[in-house]
């Protein structure tokens, strides 16, 4: 259904630290000035699971008490199933806009594959529905989100007053994990290549049997500073537009020229 003048933007609001985290409840926060908010996230944490979906296995919704003025609901299922459910079940009209996060730790770099902050981010926009995954650099539980919620809260009301807004925006947005007061600006940049040079630890649990423990050091190969690594490394909030088509034009039009008939 179109948006009327007289109605608010609809938000919908979900994450993949689950529905209790502390980023996400910042998030809200940051949002509700711009219009009505419904969060639709995961009962438990979800972090890691890239695009997943249920399959083969039932889903519950169970709505929740969460703030006042906001119509919140835990699910059993994935981030990417919390956007699935929200648009076919619990909303009755299309979001304006669906924001993802705050995520405890960074989407930059390769991470924007794995993580399901930025995979419901990227189904919302799949869906048509503008879309922001929301970041910090910053692991702990009991992380600051201050410099994150100010800084989402400007970038919403940027899109939000956009007249000429691409249905299928979606932007990986990264914030250093320094006070507000140190961090320089924004800055829309490019995804860096960096990646994990990943090993498993293996270890034996009481029983005397293997397991195996994902470790990994990230490292860097892109030096250009239109990068997101470089923007984080220097103190600004990073912007990178992505893209759920996965293409590669280059190589595609040159095996075009070789190898069609």
């Amino acid at each position: 259904m179109a948006k009327t003048k007289t109605e608010k933007p609809l938000i919908l609001i979900t994450n993949d630290d689950g529905i209790t985290a502390p980023g996400i409840k910042a998030l809200v926060q940051a949002a509700l000035p711009f219009g009505k908010v419904v969060v639709v996230a995961p009962d438990k944490p979800q972090s890691g699971m890239g695009h997943a979906i249920t399959i083969g296995h039932h889903l519950r919704l169970t709505k929740v008490d969460y703030m006042e003025g906001v119509e919140a609901y835990a699910c059993s299922g994935t981030p990417v199933d919390c956007v699935k459910l929200a648009v076919d079940k619990v909303l009755h009209r299309k979001p304006t806009i669906c924001l993802s996060g705050i995520n405890h730790g960074a989407n930059h770099s390769i991470n924007v594959i794995y993580s399901g902050t930025m995979s419901a981010a990227l189904e919302a926009s799949i869906e048509s529905i503008p879309s922001i995954g929301f970041s910090l650099l910053d692991l702990s539980i009991e992380a600051d989100f201050t410099a994150a919620a100010h800084f989402a809260g400007i970038i919403i009301q940027k899109v939000l007053a956009d007249k000429n807004l691409d249905k299928h925006l979606c932007l990986n947005v990264n914030i250093p994990k320094v006070e507000t007061k140190l961090i320089k600006g924004i800055k829309v940049c490019k995804q860096a290549y960096a990646k994990y040079e990943e090993k498993y630890v293996e270890r034996k649990d009481p029983y005397g049997k293997k397991y195996y423990w994902l470790t990994g050091e990230f490292i860097n190969f892109d030096k250009s500073k239109d990068t997101d690594v470089w923007a984080l490394k220097n103190n600004y909030v990073s912007i990178v537009p992505v893209l759920f088509d996965l293409t590669n034009h280059i190589i595609k039009e040159k095996l075009m020229k070789k190898w069609n008939a």
